[in-house]
């Protein structure tokens, strides 16, 4: 981190401060990880309270620290909300870089169309990305702090759970263009309605500049007809010809994608090593980013191609004769259509299998959900759907009704059992989950016992 000056840091987050200027370069939230001469900023959560360790960070070598507690210690900034002076400060540190800035939101797809993008934009930027999944206020304002001087570009995440998080997120990224990746359900249970995801969603406007650029995927019903006048609105899609950058001719075989990417008159074939048409919508969101930072189109064609899907996101694995497809990193109502019509469009000589846990944070609708994704999979030409959790009596209830053999298990070991007994060399098996349901822990042990 390039050092910054403590008095042009008070004065961005609006605090007193009398003494000696000085330079911090390392801004620390958690006093396991202190480093002498930092900056600390004490952030509350719902089971931890940082104000609680202001005494310690300062007496292990904290030069200063973020309260919004009063306090009359002159080494304690006081300000109205130490979370907001976090942004405040990270959004400073971005606007004294000054790197290219995308930022991608959405119900489904986030990580993937940011580690795709990050691919693109690596062909002709020194490029950061958001690591892992730290896309909530705190994890954003990490990554900002880990731009260097020579960082050229940086691809951020944007999620937020909850209502009014995404105006400050995006006022401290300050982007220079956004994509939007759909409006599903996730994380209904604290939103109205889809409408109030899209709501929320759409403040990534806030913090851009006039004529900033706008990535609208145009197979999203909440997003199709979406305008602004303000910005400049890009469409991407497979459904709608009308759209600016669109893809047709898939070709998925086991591990891979192959398409045609249609920009304006020109065309571009392109594989990426993931299956699956929401896959490909990611990789044009990445494309058409990459275009617009002025990466050459072939350049991003060959980047989409080294792609390579991050931990448990649609992992494909050969196993003792079978497929595995890990997928348990998150799920919502849109991404396990997705990932059951995937399946069931797959080709190959063995079983379709689906292998599925509960989807959590949907509210009140939950149950109902989890019926419908059984129904639905009943449509799309899988052969088994096996299931365990709570929630997940329902995939295998609507399923049954709709008239497809669908099976609930007590629990993963239950599970586990009639994988072992059911599944043959030849066969694949899509895992996909509520990461709270560790799924993977049943993969892990096939693994060791297939």
């Amino acid at each position: 981190m390039k050092p910054l000056s403590i008095c042009e840091i008070a004065k961005t987050i609006g605090a007193q401060y009398s003494g000696p200027d000085f330079l911090v370069d390392e801004i620390c939230t958690d006093t396991r990880k202190l480093v002498p001469g930092c900056l600390f900023v004490a952030l509350s959560g719902d089971h931890f309270d940082g104000h609680n360790y202001i005494a310690q960070a300062l007496e292990a070598g904290a030069a200063l620290a973020v309260s919004h507690r009063p306090d009359d210690n002159p080494r304690i900034l006081q300000v109205a909300d130490t979370r907001q002076a976090l942004l405040d400060i990270a959004g400073y540190y971005r606007k004294i870089i000054a790197p290219k800035v995308a930022a991608v939101t959405g119900s489904v797809g986030k990580t993937t169309t940011k580690e795709m993008t990050a691919c693109v934009l690596e062909r002709k930027f020194k490029t950061l990305k958001t690591p892992a999944n730290l896309n909530n206020e705190v994890g954003l304002s990490q990554t900002l702090f880990m731009l260097e001087a020579d960082h050229q570009a940086a691809m951020l995440e944007l999620g937020v759970d909850g209502p009014g998080q995404m105006p400050p997120m995006s006022m401290a990224a300050a982007p220079d263009l956004s994509i939007l990746t759909g409006i599903g359900v996730a994380h209904l249970a604290n939103y109205k309605n889809r409408e109030g995801i899209r709501e929320e969603k759409l403040h990534i406007r806030d913090g851009m500049p006039d004529g900033g650029l706008l990535l609208i995927n145009a197979d999203n019903d909440l997003l199709k007809d979406f305008r602004d006048d303000r910005l400049r609105v890009l469409r991407y899609g497979l459904d709608d010809p009308k759209c600016e950058v669109k893809a047709n001719a898939l070709q998925e075989n086991y591990g891979n994608t192959q398409f045609v990417i249609s920009l304006g008159s020109e065309k571009y074939s392109a594989e990426i090593p993931a299956i699956g048409r929401h896959n490909v919508l990611n990789a044009l969101a990445a494309f058409a980013t990459g275009i617009s930072f002025g990466v050459d189109p072939i350049e991003a064609i060959y980047a989409l191609k080294d792609y390579r899907p991050e931990g448990m996101r649609q992992k494909t694995v050969k196993h003792s004769g079978f497929t595995f497809i890990e997928d348990c990193y998150n799920a919502s109502p849109d991404s396990v259509q997705a990932a059951l019509a995937t399946l069931g469009g797959m080709t190959g000589g063995g079983k379709k299998i689906a292998v599925l846990s509960d989807m959590l944070e949907l509210g009140n609708t939950e149950r109902e959900d989890h019926a419908q994704i059984g129904a639905f999979a009943a449509g799309c030409k899988i052969d088994l759907l096996l299931c365990t959790g709570t929630l997940s009596a329902e995939y295998a209830a609507g399923g049954q009704r709709a008239g497809l053999d669908a099976r609930h298990y007590q629990d993963q070991e239950a599970l586990l059992a009639a994988i072992k007994e059911i599944a043959k060399p030849g066969d694949t098996l899509w895992f996909k989950a509520s990461r709270g349901m560790k799924l993977e822990q049943v993969i892990n042990r096939l693994y060791q016992e297939l």
